[in-house]
């Protein structure tokens, strides 16, 4: 199955959003099964005529009879996650960079820490989203998608969660990053569930495997590729990668397309 991600065309939205896909439900009659593995964004999934069930690391989505718009959010997995399509169904698929979807919606952390699924973050939301997945070529799609997220868009102020998620990636120790922000381990863990609903050690370990990956297109070894990401040895970069995707690296190198913006294993 081909797809196009795309990246925002609009300028300022380059900055919270990595990019999108959209599935067509003409696209195919077969069912669509594949394996999504770990990453730090909030992933907003938005179907048109579709039900989709939760059931623990699987997703499914079936056609449904009912005109109806449904939106979930999914921003805490640390295992791969199963996705089974019955049947292809129409939707829009948008990857928020860590944070960024705080500066378009105000309850995020309410929705973080009640760990909820469905979301509908605006009264005029579903309305806008039908009206999208009902214009005739791709690019009106994309303009109107761009535009609509554009008009939500409201600054807030991060700088601190944005410090300690840059102290994060440099792997400095939790210890050291509250020393150095006058705060205490507890309310790192504390703020890191409330603006990332996940903790600083999922958080430390997803950018470790994910960098790993995007280096891996440079570096074959993959001993030099555990120590050029932080790793402590060979054996910590194996236990992380069989963690987050039940497979060790080598088989997960040979079986998945690393060159591709999603990093699925279709089934």
């Amino acid at each position: 199955m081909k797809l196009q991600f795309y990246t925002p065309t609009h300028p300022v939205l380059k900055k919270y959003i990595e990019g999108y896909y959209f599935f067509a439900k003409e696209e195919t009659n077969e069912p669509v099964h594949y394996w999504t593995f770990p990453n730090n964004y909030c992933i907003v999934c938005i179907n048109q005529n579709a039900k989709m069930t939760f059931e623990k690391n699987k997703i499914t989505v079936v056609p449904s009879s009912e005109n109806n718009i449904t939106a979930n959010l999914v921003f805490r997995y640390v295992s791969p996650l199963e996705v089974y399509y019955e049947k292809m169904v129409n939707e829009i698929t948008i990857y928020f960079k860590p944070l960024a979807l705080h500066h378009f919606t105000n309850d995020l952390e309410t929705v973080f820490l009640q760990k909820e699924i469905e979301y509908n973050p605006f009264p005029d939301f579903k309305q806008k989203m039908e009206a999208i997945f009902n214009l005739t070529t791709r690019k009106q799609q994309i303009d109107e998608l761009e535009k609509y997220w554009v008009s939500k868009l409201v600054i807030k102020d991060l700088e601190l969660m944005q410090l300690i998620l840059s102290d994060i990636e440099a792997d400095l120790k939790i210890e050291d990053i509250a020393k150095k922000h006058t705060i205490s381990r507890q309310h790192i863990h504390k703020i890191f569930l409330k603006t990332l609903g996940k903790s600083p050690s999922e958080y430390r370990k997803i950018y470790r495997f994910r960098n790993a990956i995007t280096r891996k297109k440079k570096i074959k070894s993959l001993t030099e590729l555990s120590y050029d990401n932080l790793f402590y040895d060979q054996s910590h970069f194996n236990k992380d990668f069989k963690e987050l995707t039940t497979i060790n690296p080598k088989v997960f190198f040979n079986n998945v397309d690393i060159e591709k913006e999603n990093l699925w294993l279709f089934i």
